[in-house]
Order: C-alpha cells, then structure tokens, then sequence
C-alpha cells in the first residue's frame, strides 16, 4: 500500500512538473514588451493650447498595445492603463521584475517656442547639447512631485544639468539595440508618415537608465506647435503614430530579436533591412594579429570561434561628436575606428576574426578604463553585438 501511495505521489510530481515546464517554455517563447504612457495622474506633462501631454500619451500607447497584441507571441505590459500617478522609479521596475525584452516609453515635446515641430526618439546616453538636456530636465522633473525623492533617487536634482554625470550609461551590450528600434520608429514616422524627423539621440533619462534590457523614449511631436498638437490630440493622429510604433518594435522583433544557443556565437541579424551604405561610414583598418596584443591571463575554457563572415571589434562607447582618432581619450588603443549611424559616433577598438582574441582586446580595453566595452561583430559595415 506504501508503495502504491509513493508511486501515485511521484506520478503526479512529475505530472506537474511537465505541465509547468510546458508553460515555462511557452512564457518564455513570449516576446514581452513593456509600454509606458508617460505622465499620468497629477503629472499632467507638457499642457498647451488644450493638449495635455499624459492624455495623449496614454491614448496612444493604449493603442500601441492594441495592435501588438495581435500579434503572435507578443506578450503587452502596462506601467498604466488609466489616468493614475506613477512614480518615475517604478516604471522600469515593471519591466526589471518580469525580465522584460523592451521598455518603450511614450512622451510628447514642447518648447516655449511655439514653431519647433519633429518627432525623436532617444535612448540612453550623455549627450549635451542644450536642447537635449532641456528634454532631460522635462521628462525627469516628475521626480519632484514623488515623496521622499531625495532619498529614492540618492540626491539626484533633475534641474541640475551636472548632476546628469552621475548616471551610468545604459549597458553598452543594450545600446546597439535601442539606437536599432529607435531608428525604425524614427524611419516610419518619415517614410510612412511624412512627419519631421529630429533623429535619434542620446540622452540621460532615469526611466532608461534604470531598465536593464534595450529601451527607448518616443516623442511624439511638439503640443506647443498648434497644427502638430492638433493632429497627436486626434483620435486619427493617434492611430497613425500607434502603428508606426507598433510596426517598428514587430519588425525589431522579426529582424533583431534572437536566442543565444550553446556552443553557437549568434547574432542579432538586420539581413532584411535594405541597406543604407550612405548613412554608415566605416574607417578602414588592419586586422590586428594575436601577437600584437598585451598579453592578458587566459581561461582555458575559452573557445576557439572564426567568424564567418566579418569582423570582431570592440565598441569602446558612442558620442553625439566626431573624435580625432589619435586622441588621448583612446588612452594608447590602437587601431581604433568608428561608425557614424544616426548622428551617433560609435568607436571600436581592434579588428580580428578570432574570438579568443576579440575576448583579449575586451579584456586589454578594459584595463584601460573602458569598462562597459564589448564585442561586436562588423558585416558589410554594420556592427551587431553578441552575447
């Protein structure tokens, strides 16, 4: 009788764990993105000529939403569904507790000036120019309206440009993916919508900063411009934004998204995507041999992997400004070259086709001080990281 008991308890463990390891894998075959309405509750954003930001941007993300969950294996996140306050800090958290894929955050502009027009994207980095750190004070002053935000945010004062210098950049492994989305939000604005481009663009905003996967910050378009405020407060204008979204984060899905499998080196693939050899400018350089490099102690579990086609490089960090290629910001590396995607400067150390010595110049780049540098891998003149 024992027995019969032990074997009916372990038959319907084991039934259990299957059941669960089924649902496990098909969570885990779920795209999930997390969408955030900016503003919200007594936040109300930028207000001009009766356009009120946190309106507009909730109605839209909603529709965001709308259209990605019909698609298959997407699954949609909201940080809110309704007109409620929600503290700057817990946004990405929401995307950070259920390990997220996307973290796309929807916002509009406006300027004192009424004629400034354009839709932009940003993704995390720490670009100065004035314009820029007037958008970074906007989106980060709610921080203010928060109770205990000194103590949240350790100090951090969001009218205070130099206190910017105190957030990390994005984990640099993130941000090839997020310029990637950022510029298909950016491309489909214009070619599908015919709407002003401002471009894609760096920047320090805590709500990207403290997600840990590829994120994003859309502005929609400027309230305070009377005919642009008009069109993102229609329901029509609404719609038309949504999609475009909606369409750049399926195809970023479709064309970049990937799983790292064992004993593979695989990589976020842009196969599909037309290429633009004019909007990519590559240095030419030398491959650099093994013995070139200043010796670094090696595992012995490191593999030996030749990429097919192309290059390993290491991206050392991006900049919204040209850098001489001698200078000592590159602290001696040498060969050092750079890309030019999007009015953003990437630039790379090395060149080499092995990935035991692309893992070395990662290793030698960071004794020099560059810690967030990582391993890319150049194909005809585009770069794409890898894991």
């Amino acid at each position: 009788m024992k027995f019969i008991i032990n074997s009916k308890f372990y038959f319907l463990l084991f039934f259990c764990c299957c059941v669960l390891n089924v649902l496990g894998q098909s969570k885990v075959n779920k795209f999930t993105i997390v969408l955030d309405a900016g503003h919200g509750g007594k936040d109300p954003g930028n207000s001009y000529h009766g356009y009120v930001e946190k309106d507009i941007a909730l109605k839209t993300t909603l529709k965001v939403g709308e259209y990605l969950e019909h698609e298959k294996d997407f699954e949609v996140v909201f940080t809110r569904k309704s007109d409620v306050f929600i503290e700057l800090v817990n946004r990405p958290k929401v995307a950070n507790k259920i390990n997220a894929n996307l973290f796309v955050s929807i916002h509009c502009n406006s300027v004192k000036n009424f004629e400034p027009e354009g839709t932009e994207t940003f993704v995390m980095g720490l670009s100065r120019s004035n314009m820029n750190l007037e958008v970074a004070k906007n989106e980060n002053s709610v921080i203010l309206l928060e109770e205990n935000y000194k103590k949240t945010y350790e100090g951090f004062d969001p009218k205070k440009p130099e206190t910017f210098i105190g957030l990390k950049l994005v984990q640099e492994e993130n941000l090839n993916s997020s310029i990637t989305l950022a510029s298909h939000i950016q491309d489909n604005f214009t070619n599908n919508l015919n709407r002003k481009t401002r471009g894609v663009k760096q920047q320090p905003l805590w709500v990207l900063d403290a997600a840990y996967m590829p994120g994003v910050l859309v502005e929609l378009g400027f309230l305070s411009n009377t005919d642009e405020g008009a069109f993102l407060n229609s329901d029509e204008g609404q719609a038309k934004m949504a999609r475009q979204i909606a369409d750049a984060i399926i195809r970023y899905k479709r064309d970049y998204f990937s799983e790292f499998a064992s004993n593979t080196v695989e990589m976020k693939s842009e196969e599909s995507e037309p290429k633009k050899e004019s909007s990519v400018k590559e240095v030419p350089v030398k491959p650099i041999k093994n013995e070139e490099v200043v010796p670094v102690i090696q595992s012995d579990e490191m593999e030996s992997v030749v990429v097919a086609n192309g290059t390993y490089k290491i991206q050392l960090f991006a900049s919204s400004k040209k850098k001489d290629l001698t200078s000592q910001e590159f602290k001696g590396l040498d060969p050092i070259s750079y890309t030019l995607e999007h009015n953003l400067y990437k630039y790379f150390y090395g060149d080499t086709m092995e990935l035991n010595a692309a893992k070395l110049l990662s290793q030698e780049a960071k004794k020099k001080g560059f810690k967030d540098a990582f391993i890319v891998v150049f194909t005809d003149g585009k770069a794409t990281s890898i894991k």
